[in-house]
């Protein structure tokens, strides 16, 4: 039977796609220094949709962001209509020369035990508790929910080069393993949020060709400190799961 998306986002693998072999992964990374400028602490509320197997299901999302002295931290909670809490996370590290630097990212999904990457900066290894892949730490390498707010930190710091064509590659870890992930800027255009309407910048990873992996849209709001105000992930079927912004709140 084929898992659903939202059976994908229970057992952990919405943002995990195929992946090649440690080896060949090391091969096509290389360490790329690009100018940042981190978020201001906000605490972001989203409301959460979903279409799975035709039906519509609803919920929440709360992203806690902080940033400051060289440090940031980045919890995010999500719910689920008639299933309550789906997702705890939580992303932890330093601010370098290349950003966003995850020490520990720990992810517990529903009905799954919790797992942690480790960015161990002094061994230079990223690790996972939940596999045995292990990966060098040459720089700039990213968690699942910090990717997004370091394409906001590169946007902030170079937004005269988010434009349409552009593309921003990551290295971004997951539950067991990591792989590159590539995001190319679709357009400027206004989407309905909680806030009204916004004016964002639309970034999209699509996956390779012949891959089963979900696609993952992001829009980035300029007027609002580039803060992600929507996130969708969709696959071939139609199916889909969307989070967009309904309060922010500076701290």
């Amino acid at each position: 039977m084929r898992p659903t998306l939202l059976t994908h986002l229970l057992g952990g693998a919405v943002l995990a796609g195929a992946f090649s072999s440690t080896g060949a992964v090391a091969a096509e990374r290389e360490a790329q220094l690009s100018p940042v400028n981190m978020p201001p602490s906000a605490d972001l509320h989203y409301t959460l949709k979903a279409r799975q197997k035709g039906l519509t299901l609803s919920g929440e999302a709360q992203v806690a962001w902080r940033a400051g002295e060289g440090k940031y931290s980045l919890v995010t909670e999500t719910k689920a209509q008639m299933l309550g809490k789906i997702l705890d996370s939580r992303s932890e590290g330093k601010i370098d020369n290349y950003g966003i630097a995850p020490d520990q990212f720990v992810e517990k999904r529903y009905r799954k035990e919790a797992t942690t990457a480790t960015f161990d900066r002094a061994a230079k290894i990223l690790s996972f508790s939940a596999g045995k892949e292990t990966y060098p730490l040459l720089g700039g390498e990213q968690d699942r929910s910090s990717a997004q707010w370091q394409l906001a930190a590169l946007a902030r710091a170079q937004p005269d080069k988010f434009t349409p064509g552009s593309e921003w590659r990551l290295f971004v870890a997951g539950r067991k393993d990591a792989q590159p992930w590539s995001f190319k800027v679709v357009k400027r255009e206004k989407i309905k949020t909680g806030l009204g309407e916004v004016e964002a910048v639309h970034l999209i990873k699509a996956p390779p060709p012949g891959d089963k992996d979900q696609a993952i849209d992001l829009w980035l709001a300029p007027a609002h400190d580039w803060y992600p105000v929507q996130l969708r992930y969709s696959d071939e079927e139609g199916e889909f799961i969307e989070q967009t912004v309904d309060k922010i709140s500076k701290k």
